[in-house]
């Protein structure tokens, strides 16, 4: 996970906090219970605040399917840092936090489209 964070907070939001700024990244941590050890992390962008947006994933709402299933929770320390963000900068970002955790050796990442 420290090369994870390394990751994420080599990344900065241009439009941080800027007026009109009201969309987010968020990272969950997966967790495969069927393989011993298997973690990754999925990179989300959302308009909502990150707790609701990971609630509808759990409950199926417009949910990815590999957070329903293996989401564990929020991981704020990887992305809180971005957030709020003008949506064109969330939509670019998403793809790149993604790339980053894979570069950072990360053993399986989902999101980032």
């Amino acid at each position: 996970m420290p090369a994870a964070h390394r990751a994420a907070h080599g990344l900065r939001a241009t439009t941080h906090g800027v007026r009109g700024a009201k969309h987010a990244l968020y990272v969950v941590l997966l967790k495969d219970t069927r393989s011993a050890g298997r973690w990754g992390l999925y990179v989300g962008e959302t308009s909502l605040d990150p707790d609701m947006r990971f609630d509808q994933h759990k409950t199926g709402y417009k949910a990815s399917r590999f957070v329903n299933r293996f989401g564990i929770r929020l991981l704020p320390q990887l992305f809180a840092h971005f957030n709020p963000l003008r949506r064109w900068e969330a939509v670019e970002l998403e793809p790149v936090l993604a790339e980053a955790f894979r570069n950072a050796g990360v053993p399986w990442v989902e999101g980032g489209h």
